[in-house]
């Protein structure tokens, strides 16, 4: 072989290869310069409270305890900066909402940990409002009353998860880009108080095909790195699939849509590198059930006498102490060897008239239509339901309206397209809503000036919605009042002249804006809080409000952004409502709807000009982030922490009958028992409080298969943070410190056929207090496909 020893420009091969290596060298940099628009990064962790003796928050209704894991709750977080630049962060909670006092710590911590870095300005808190998640982690008296005040546990459990989610997110920061898409979705939502709605002048509702919002806005966050990381989507329903009798830790229809799409995501194999399988999560068909696949499972059995030979070879195995609470870390989950898991979360908006339960409200006496004007079923409220569309299945509601939406999110994230790009900014500000000024302008140029007023509820809270009836003779529309309501509420704090004017027309049922015994029982200074990244910009806001309050404030919002003319922002610019935003002061509706007194304008805290207030004060906040202009308050919330009462009763101790363990079965599995996909197979065994260790990130009950018939080595396949597996908690009598877990399972169609048994796991507590851990399985059954 001859070599060219020429100059570069006489030999052709030597040409070739040089321009060769440039091209892999500027290739090679190119990888490690990236041109991505953003550094992202994203989180979740578990926050799943106490899964007994404690309020479920959302209904209000003293009788719902939570007694059992529906699936668990997680706080979701993405963090988006740019590289020396402006970063935001957004966190979603499986929660029905944001707590003020909640807030308040995580930013401490936050501050503590990362200095100036997250504050208040650039970190958002949004509740998906979910009515099946412990309460009692709210600062103000009116939110914690049916919790019997303040339940630490249930508190700690979301600041610590929040923290986490951040954490993680901070620590997964990596080069990459965002994507926005929206589209419709039709079969998720209906409005529940439509004789407000149509109290809105025809001109306005002529401009809307529907009297709700039917568009959902999705983002997707994909690094250089990793690929697609995550997909956070914004839709307008209540989390009350879940009915006000639940008493399952439930993150309802959003917190479903989530599992549906972080199980499909692990199962396409995002983020890169996840191969998928061990032991992830899919959605089958027909029935929508999750179920586990592990690399281990054996291939199915054919021989189902050999199975039901290998099953009764496995008995129960009695309840044993664990050496320490590592051993009871047993939840199902993916190990990524230090890949970012892929997080979804379904975001709400402005759902304050919007429900689920999309097949109407029906009387349960009757089976006829509600009255339309006041929901009322010969007068009474109580008799009043919506219904969802797996009626009468609530646990079907929720999978369909959950399903439902991750099928439109997965549309979303398939066809993202337009990439989002330019600014990260913030705006954020503290407003005293019990006394804030706005100035009204006319279409003839006139100018009045009103003001909202300290905060009250009126009757027709008290009569609830259709998605969770209230009680007594109240009613929806009512702005009479009553004397005898009237006097009881006098008894606790008689309203001024001024404040009932300044209500008017709603009648005052509680004055708790201007009630301070023990302590506050209403917030008067709110946040609000602007987020933009790139040309999507997010509204936080500290309450549900209405279709028609949110679409006015968000057209607000995008005339003075694109007023200027400078083409910083356009018609393009995509504006979001996160709603239950960083501190919760209930319902906003617009003054024609208020003017109604359904539940949602009895429930808007600071009189008819609430939506006014907002929409000024947004249009300020709007005009700063347009002009680069700082936004200060010299005003911030109380920190109520020292000043709260827990009356809920401690766990004192557990105890189980003479000669049986924490662990050992109560009502097994039947002998010799074979199910099939749809089965739904049930054991109890004895237990303890799960108030004793939450098992964050581990589990209260397992679903193992039997490895292979030569060994006795058996892997979890199915956890409480399945939709299929259902942990019930049960005490004999309310005093009784003897307790029941019943483990049910909904076999879901695509199971691999093999030998399964339950395993509980759990903690009881001493007299003394010690705190012990322990585990038992139930007898082995067969599983055959269909």
């Amino acid at each position: 072989m001859e070599f060219c020893s020429s100059p570069l420009h006489h030999c052709p091969m030597a040409k070739r290869w040089f321009f060769l290596l440039l091209l892999v060298t500027v290739l090679d940099i190119k990888g490690i310069v990236s041109d991505s628009t953003y550094s992202i990064g994203v989180g979740s962790y578990d926050i799943t409270g106490p899964a007994a003796d404690v309020n479920m928050m959302g209904y209000a209704n003293a009788e719902q305890i939570a007694s059992g894991i529906h699936f668990r709750l997680k706080a979701r977080a993405f963090i988006v900066a740019k590289p020396k630049g402006n970063r935001v962060v957004f966190v979603n909670l499986d929660a029905c909402m944001a707590s003020q006092l909640v807030t308040i710590k995580l930013l401490e911590r936050l501050k503590s940990r990362y200095g100036d870095l997250y504050n208040e300005k650039n970190v958002a808190i949004s509740g998906i409002h979910t009515h099946g998640g412990p309460g009692g982690y709210l600062q103000y008296v009116v939110y914690i009353i049916t919790s019997l005040g303040f339940v630490k546990q249930s508190f700690d459990v979301i600041v610590d998860g929040i923290e986490r989610s951040i954490i993680e997110a901070h620590e997964n920061l990596q080069p990459g880009d965002i994507f926005v898409n929206k589209g419709e979705l039709l079969n998720a939502n209906i409005n529940r108080s439509p004789s407000a709605y149509l109290n809105n002048p025809s001109e306005e509702r002529s401009l809307y095909k529907y009297d709700v919002d039917k568009e959902m806005t999705s983002l997707k966050f994909v690094q250089d790195k990793w690929g697609a990381v995550g997909s956070f989507n914004w839709f307008a329903t209540h989390g009350t699939s879940m009915s006000r009798t639940n008493s399952l830790i439930s993150g309802d229809n959003k917190g479903a849509a989530a599992r549906f799409m972080e199980d499909w995501a692990q199962l396409k194999g995002y983020p890169k590198g996840n191969n998928g399988i061990s032991p992830g999560r899919a959605r089958t068909r027909p029935n929508g059930l999750q179920r586990r696949v592990s690399l281990i499972i054996p291939q199915p059995h054919k021989n189902v006498h050999e199975l039901r030979l290998l099953a009764s070879s496995f008995l129960p195995s009695g309840g044993r102490n664990l050496e320490s609470s590592e051993d009871i870390s047993q939840q199902v989950r993916n190990n990524l060897g230090g890949k970012p898991k892929f997080v979804s979360a379904f975001c709400q908006s402005n759902c304050g008239d919007v429900s689920p339960n999309v097949l109407g409200a029906f009387c349960i006496d009757t089976g006829l239509p509600c009255d339309f004007n006041h929901s009322t079923c010969n007068g009474k409220n109580e008799l009043c339901y919506s219904r969802g569309p797996g009626y009468p299945d609530e646990f079907e509601s929720t999978r369909i309206i959950g399903e439902r939406q991750f099928t439109k999110a997965v549309e979303l994230f398939n066809t993202a397209s337009e990439l989002v790009k330019e600014k990260i900014d913030y705006r954020q500000t503290y407003l005293d809503f019990s006394k804030l000024e706005i100035t009204l302008h006319s279409s003839d140029g006139g100018r009045e000036v009103v003001r909202t007023c300290p905060a009250a509820l009126g009757f027709a809270f008290g009569a609830g919605t259709t998605d969770g009836p209230g009680m007594f003779d109240f009613k929806q529309g009512d702005v009479k009042g009553n004397p005898f309501w009237n006097f009881v509420r006098n008894v606790l704090k008689e309203p001024s002249k001024e404040q009932v004017a300044c209500h008017q027309p709603k009648p005052i049922l509680l004055d708790n804006g201007e009630m301070d015994i023990p302590y506050k029982w209403a917030p008067a200074i709110l946040p609000i809080q602007i987020l933009r990244i790139g040309q999507v910009v997010i509204l936080c806001v500290p309450g549900e409000f209405t279709t028609m309050a949110g679409r006015r404030l968000r057209d607000a919002v995008r005339e003075v952004l694109t007023s200027n003319g400078d083409g910083e922002f356009d018609s393009g610019v995509h504006i979001v409502i996160a709603g239950l935003s960083n501190t919760y002061s209930q319902y906003v509706t617009t003054f024609e709807e208020y003017q109604i007194q359904r539940y949602e304008g009895a429930s808007t805290l600071y009189g008819p000009h609430t939506l006014s207030a907002y929409i000024q004060e947004f249009k300020k906040l709007a005009s700063a982030l347009l002009t680069g202009k700082s936004v200060e308050s010299k005003l911030e919330p109380p920190d109520l922490s020292d000043k709260q009462i827990s009356l809920l009763p401690p766990v004192i101790l557990d105890t189980t009958p003479l000669g049986v363990n924490f662990g050992d079965i109560s009502t097994d599995i039947p002998e010799n028992s074979t199910f099939q996909p749809g089965d739904t197979v049930t054991a109890t065994f004895w237990s303890a409080c799960p108030r004793n260790d939450l098992l964050t990130k581990s589990t209260f009950s397992l679903v193992e298969l039997l490895v292979s018939s030569g060994s006795s080595a058996w892997s979890p396949v199915y956890d409480d943070d399945d939709f299929s597996l259902r942990f019930k908690w049960s005490r004999p009598s309310i005093f009784s410190s003897e307790s029941y877990a019943t483990l049910e399972w909904r076999i879901p169609e695509q199971v691999v056929a093999g030998v399964y048994r339950f395993r509980h796991l759990g903690a009881s507590k001493s007299l003394l207090g010690k705190i012990s851990h322990f585990t038992g399985t139930s007898r082995a059954f067969v599983v055959v496909s269909k």
